[in-house]
């Protein structure tokens, strides 16, 4: 079972959908002469800062729970069951070559990971933000 805080992967969860929603969307300039062209570069302007907050809260987390996220998107995506909770944390562990943010953030599916993850463990993100979905 999880030690990590559920809050901990749903904000992380909730920040990563925003990240994949930073890519593209039409927002008010692009209706403006030149407008698709500014809200184009504001929009990554936005998702690369983002994705720097997104990327500097998983590194502030400590060692232990950031191997739990690893193994969460693991059980999420099928790679271990929940049964297999303990093997996936130390693989995790073990198999920690770069920043946890870098290798989570490289998986445009993460979100999903998780929260399938989490669910394994009877989790969700409801009870912590309500509004997510």
């Amino acid at each position: 079972m999880p030690d990590i805080k559920p809050e901990k992967v749903c904000f992380v969860i909730v920040k990563a959908r925003e990240l994949n929603g930073d890519e593209g969307g039409a927002g008010p300039l692009a209706c403006s002469a030149g407008g698709a062209e500014a809200n184009a570069a504001k929009s990554k302007t936005d998702g690369v800062a983002n994705r720097a907050k997104l990327a500097a809260y998983i590194d502030a987390m400590d060692e232990d729970e950031q191997c739990e996220l690893v193994a969460l998107s693991w059980i999420g995506c099928g790679e271990f069951a929940a049964e297999e909770w303990r093997l996936a944390v130390a693989r995790a562990r073990a198999r920690r070559k770069c920043a946890t943010s870098e290798y989570l953030l490289e998986n445009p599916l993460v979100a999903s990971h998780l929260e399938y993850g989490l669910a394994e463990f009877g989790g969700s993100c409801e009870v912590f933000m309500p509004n997510l979905r």
